[in-house]
């Protein structure tokens, strides 16, 4: 079966997905951007060449985002050169609200159709469900009938290509048995202190491209990795940041990249990766650093300790890791 590809010297260093689309291998992450959103993707589309923007309904910042992408395209960036990413939130995973959903996305966005969609958390939350979550806060989830809209959402050209995000291997194992249209692309976290091997490779057996997020580590767990003794020291040696080493170790991996941040300077510094590798060596001590644990762990969204139906972080990831 066809895997990803890289493809060199491909709009601007590029992965070709399943349905034959092009996913630059370097997005800008919007997690947490706030207020500095707008500013962060213009810099990031019309000063430093990002083609490739990461978002989701969750994170509050759409709006920005749309207003930035206007600017961009108002600027000169051609619509058809970027790849757009967004997301469907667990209180949307019902087959009513998938359409309304991206349609709120697409008007926030200001967009006439998304590059890529993909299911936030294959876990469903009721409206206005509370952190950690309470009795009857996650529900039931369809996954059969949300992936039929999701497809349908293609048929339409609405959206050219559909994922997934925040998976385990059992739960791809479910949706590949029923879908029509496969998901182009997994997200999940991705960095040296968390490799995700399992999951990589069961995504790589199925020719599904790989997205890697929080590809610098992250302060919401005290792992962030651009403070890493042995990441500085191999960045130090190749006259590199320890951001930009962070984002190819996820390259060389054969993965997309979407590190974010909100200043100026270091947007531009996280996408000059190209023309240069981690050699061999420095490669494999990246990729075996220790305290290999997740840090964005789904527990305060979905487990309730007392009631679940989640208990333990364990029970979100069906025990696999």
């Amino acid at each position: 079966m066809a895997q990803s590809t890289f493809v060199a010297q491909e709009v601007s260093q590029s992965f070709r997905l399943l349905s034959g689309h092009i996913i630059p291998a370097v997005g800008l992450g919007t997690w947490k951007s706030g207020s500095d959103a707008s500013n962060s993707v213009f810099t990031a589309i019309v000063e430093a060449g990002y083609r490739h923007v990461d978002t989701a309904s969750q994170y509050g910042v759409q709006q920005e985002v749309g207003y930035a992408l206007k600017k961009a395209i108002q600027a000169g960036v051609d619509r058809k050169h970027l790849f757009i990413t967004s997301k469907l939130w667990c209180s949307d995973l019902s087959p009513d609200r998938v359409r309304p959903a991206l349609n709120n996305t697409l008007k926030e966005l200001q967009l006439e159709y998304l590059d890529l969609y993909l299911i936030h958390w294959p876990f469903r939350l009721k409206d206005g469900a509370e952190r950690p979550p309470r009795a009857g806060d996650v529900l039931e989830f369809d996954m059969e009938a949300v992936w039929r809209e999701m497809e349908k959402l293609v048929k339409d050209n609405l959206v050219r290509d559909i994922g997934i995000c925040n998976f385990s291997r059992t739960k791809l194992d479910k949706l590949l048995k029923f879908a029509e249209i496969k998901p182009s692309v997994c997200q999940m976290e991705m960095h040296p202190g968390w490799r995700n091997d399992k999951m990589l490779e069961a995504c790589r057996k199925n020719g599904i491209h790989v997205t890697a997020y929080s590809p610098l580590g992250s302060s919401e767990g005290g792992k962030e990795l651009v403070h890493d003794p042995t990441v500085n020291k191999i960045a130090k040696n190749l006259n590199k940041s320890s951001g930009q080493v962070l984002v190819k170790w996820g390259l060389q991996r054969g993965t997309s990249v979407i590190p974010k941040s909100s200043n100026p300077d270091r947007i531009k510094e996280n996408i000059q990766v190209f023309g240069w590798e981690i050699p061999a060596q420095d490669f494999e001590v990246l990729s075996n650093l220790g305290d290999q644990r997740r840090i964005l762990d789904g527990e305060n969204l979905f487990v309730n300790k007392s009631d679940g139906p989640y208990r333990s972080v364990a029970e979100l990831w069906d025990n696999e890791d």
